[in-house]
């Protein structure tokens, strides 16, 4: 159409048309009246949509998809309890800062709250957890609230943006202006709209910086939003700084390099004790909160910290810093190593004692990683992906103990976003639709696997199929210890042994059922198997693989930095 030029076209079809205009990924929901104009539009104009078993599922999905390609997901939900089960996935979105855009049906208007079916608040339910909610009231503002949408998801902290549209929005007609359909090429996907930390600011934290004899990075998931990866380690390694990361900031540099410290916080290998030898601490696109900072113990007083952070209100929000630096997490590494002037080799023997000090530990966590002990010590599984996945691969990890032993124990071998977990709001239930997410997101030629536990597949076991259906060949890796071993471990730590409630499972044998929806199924019952499995698992790329390995019943060692039957709670902590 040219400009001027008229089209007319049901708001589901301009919903559809706006979509095909931002290039947008794959779309996961599933259908019910209020948006079958916008289906039919998706079919017609070959929008990627693909049906979801659980809108819970569809979210995470999304979720994923936006982890590792920094482009908006997309997930949809009909009225009612299509929208409401979309809550937890925006929660994880929102909270860590996933760009995403959430399309939700809503009641017809001439007849809303006469009891209409399905009817609920949901736009009240939903609209703490996005960034922003938009309703959708004048068909003809629908090309204006997407271009909206995408802006907010993608710009400052991404997040999910939900837009509720009404039936009558959906199902009605408008003679729309071609001129209506315009995208902004800027807001296609995160990081939108950069800004950079003040110069007077960049100048103090450069000061402290160039003063330090043993600084140290903290890095979060935002380097990962910022497409940081690439100035963090060109200011690491320029300056002499190790770096460290939370589990979402794991592959912020290659978990190989030599400047890495690995994963700080409630986990830990070297770095909480770096933590303590720092004489200056730059802390980028990290929010400090309870598990990276050992619910607020593990920040020495009297350090100087420098925070970088794309939200100024976060900074200092758990944490006192000595310098603000507000913008993003890119540009305000690369200002900051232009301030500093150049390269300086007087912290060598700082560096040094990274690679010394890992050795020093990953001997000491070789019973776990090389573990032959039967039931199966989840270390060894790690040990084994370690040696096995390809340096491109993606490992996602569910919440509970999968996302811990992971983050602990799993090396990326390249800088990069190799390393999903659903730390936003830490659900179980994340593997195997945010295996989906991530293996459309990254394409065919790479390979995804995931860690979940056995009450975690429970929880979405229904969407293997999807997996299998939209061809995504996963890995999924479940840790099999027929309980919710991540509450039992903390029952078996606060309570004592034998003291356990509701946290046991029935045994059951997931290869089995894996067969019976069509996919590959492997029981691993011996840890000298377990490469051999995974290996059989990455060499199927024609339906999903599930890996149901047998782990250890003993909740004293089901979490992956302690011993249980050594370990002391405090009062008011949290042990793991």
């Amino acid at each position: 159409m040219t400009a001027n030029a008229t089209r007319r076209m049901t708001g589901g079809a301009a919903l559809a048309e706006m979509l095909k205009l931002h290039e947008s990924g794959p779309m996961f929901g599933m259908g019910g009246f209020q948006l079958l104009p916008f289906y039919e539009a998706c079919r017609v104009l070959k929008v990627q949509h693909y049906l979801i078993n659980d809108e819970r599922c569809g979210a995470f999905a999304a979720d994923a998809y936006a982890r590792v390609t920094n482009r908006p997901g997309l997930v949809d939900g009909t009225l009612g309890p299509g929208a409401t089960n979309l809550a937890t996935g925006l929660a994880e979105a929102f909270n860590a800062g996933m760009p995403m855009v959430a399309i939700i049906g809503d009641a017809n208007r001439q007849h809303a709250w006469k009891n209409m079916t399905q009817e609920a608040r949901q736009f009240d339910v939903l609209r703490p957890l996005v960034k922003e909610a938009i309703r959708v009231e004048v068909i003809s503002r629908i090309p204006e609230h997407l271009r909206r949408a995408f802006a907010v998801a993608t710009s400052g902290r991404p997040g999910p943006v939900l837009l509720a549209v009404p039936e009558d929005i959906a199902h009605g007609e408008h003679d729309f202006d071609a001129g209506d359909f315009w995208i902004d090429p800027g807001t296609l996907k995160a990081q939108a709209r950069r800004s950079r930390p003040a110069r007077d600011d960049l100048a103090r934290a450069a000061a402290l910086l160039a003063k330090a004899e043993r600084p140290l990075i903290l890095a979060g998931g935002g380097v990962h939003i910022s497409e940081a990866s690439e100035a963090l380690l060109a200011l690491a390694e320029a300056q002499g700084i190790p770096v460290a990361h939370t589990m979402s900031g794991k592959g912020a540099i290659g978990c190989n390099h030599a400047l890495s410290a690995g994963v700080f916080g409630r986990y830990s290998r070297i770095a909480n004790d770096l933590i303590g030898m720092s004489d200056c601490l730059l802390v980028v696109g990290c929010k400090l909160g309870e598990i990276a900072t050992k619910r607020f113990t593990l920040m020495p007083a009297g350090v100087p910290l420098i925070h970088l952070d794309i939200v100024a209100e976060e900074i200092g929000r758990t944490t006192r810093q000595d310098v603000a630096l507000v913008g993003d997490a890119r540009c305000g590494l690369e200002d900051l190593l232009a301030e500093l002037g150049p390269r300086t080799d007087r912290r060598a023997a700082w560096c040094a004692e990274v690679p010394k000090r890992m050795a020093t530990w990953l001997d000491s966590a070789r019973d776990r990683l090389e573990s032959v002990e039967s039931p199966i010590n989840v270390g060894r599984l790690m040990g084994e992906l370690n040696k096995i996945l390809p340096d491109d691969a993606v490992l996602v990890a569910d919440g509970g103990f999968a996302g811990h032993w992971g983050g602990l124990l799993f090396d990326t071998k390249r800088a990069g976003r190799g390393f999903v977990a659903d730390r936003g709001f830490a659900s179980i239930g994340y593997g195997v639709p945010g295996g989906i997410g991530a293996q459309i997101g990254v394409g065919s030629k790479r390979r995804v696997v995931s860690l979940t536990g056995d009450g975690g597949f429970n929880m979405s076991m229904g969407d293997l199929e999807t997996a299998r259906r939209v061809g995504a060949p996963i890995v999924a890796c479940i840790f099999n210890n027929a309980a919710s071993g991540y509450v039992k471990a903390l029952q078996h730590a606060v309570f004592g042994h034998g003291n356990y409630q509701s946290s046991d499972l029935v045994e059951m044998n997931y290869a089995n059922i894996a067969d019976a929806m069509g996919c590959q199924g492997i029981r691993v019952e011996d840890p000298e198997r377990l490469g051999d499995a995974i290996r059989a698992g990455l060499e199927n790329t024609d339906t999903p693989t599930v890996l149901d390995i047998v782990v250890t019943r003993d909740p004293a060692k089901m979490l992956p930095a302690a011993d249980n039957r050594t370990l002391k709670v405090t009062k008011g902590d949290r042990p793991v």
